[in-house]
């Protein structure tokens, strides 16, 4: 069986986290390793896989690949699996891949998946695995078709590195595009909240809204104390429902959106460390904590719902004191 990674490089020309794992996840399968690369440019990339064992490595560089755009990265994505001749093809589930990965597959004539948590062969079948309905139930599939593509989510497989020196087979590909790329605008690195990297997710609860022991409530203190642990410790941010939806009524945490929401009907995010402020641990909203190594929650009700087995470590404790502590030593 021939397995094609198919992976675009990032702007310093290497390869990030994802296209690594989903380089370790078609490496896992065994076969014929092939590697397809696109972007500006492509050697060093190459270069920083070479002894990953694949038979060859094609690539498709040149300005027009250099940012994100359908036309041309379309264009390469099938001109590099043309040539391979893979019978899978699996690409990292980044924005950019996944924007032309249904596309592709529509180009090749192949069954397409996407958003794979597992990926291995059994009785000879490669079969896949994926998280349906908010990840409340996992399906296994088997296709028949080839060639088949299919995307992997980052945090599920391990990432596949092996420096050298790699000879790279270079194509051409027809770029037909009217788009033209004429910049990127994108806010400033200590504005951004979600980190889907970060080793600490800290998740928001709607205690931070509510009114304090002298009976008033400090919104814009609050405002100032997640802040702060973000900037102190990079970490992700993450919030309850409940103060999401009062920050979308006018409340004073502006920063939080809807893409902040973890739980039943938000997201579920990966990361080694969570940490739950002012949150009572109520079941939907610990659904999105599922893939989080090590729980610890900072609530003042010690029958909270953390305390009922959900959470590793409960801190009984004022969270806007302990917040306001540990900011003061992490300076």
């Amino acid at each position: 069986m021939k397995v094609l990674l198919l992976a675009h490089t990032e702007g310093d020309g290497s390869l990030g986290k994802a296209a690594l794992e989903a380089l370790g996840a078609a490496k896992s399968l065994g076969g014929e390793l092939l590697i397809g690369l696109y972007g500006a440019e492509v050697q060093a990339a190459a270069n920083s896989i070479a002894g990953c064992d694949a038979m060859k490595f094609f690539g498709v560089a040149g300005a027009d690949f250099s940012t994100a755009r359908y036309g041309s990265d379309a264009a390469a994505c099938e001109a590099l699996a043309k040539a391979a001749g893979a019978e899978l093809i699996v690409m990292p589930a980044t924005s950019r891949a996944s924007r032309v990965a249904a596309g592709v597959a529509q180009r090749l004539g192949a069954a397409v998946d996407t958003r794979l948590t597992g990926l291995e062969v059994a009785d000879s079948k490669v079969v896949a695995t994926r998280w349906f309905y908010r990840q409340r139930m996992v399906g296994r599939i088997e296709r028949d078709a080839r060639p088949w593509l299919v995307t992997v989510d980052t945090g599920c497989f391990e990432a596949c590195t092996a420096p050298g020196t790699a000879s790279v087979e270079m194509l051409a590909a027809t770029v037909t595009t009217r788009t033209q790329v004429t910049g990127i605008k994108a806010p400033a690195a200590d504005a951004q909240t979600i980190r889907p990297d970060a080793k600490l997710l800290l998740v928001a609860g709607a205690g931070w809204g509510k009114s304090q022991p002298d009976g008033q409530k400090h919104l814009d203190e609050a405002s100032q104390l997640i802040l702060g642990l973000l900037s102190a410790t990079q970490c992700s941010l993450g919030s309850s429902k409940s103060l999401v939806d009062q920050s979308g009524d006018g409340g004073a945490l502006p920063f939080l959106t809807h893409m902040h929401q973890v739980g039943q009907t938000g997201s579920t995010p990966r990361h080694a460390k969570g940490l739950a402020t002012c949150c009572h641990g109520e079941e939907p909203h610990v659904v999105g904590w599922r893939f989080i190594n090590e729980r610890r929650a900072v609530n003042l009700d010690a029958s909270c719902g953390w305390a009922q087995g959900k959470a590793d470590v409960l801190y009984v404790a004022d969270a806007f004191a302990v917040a306001n502590k540990v900011v003061e030593l992490l300076k």
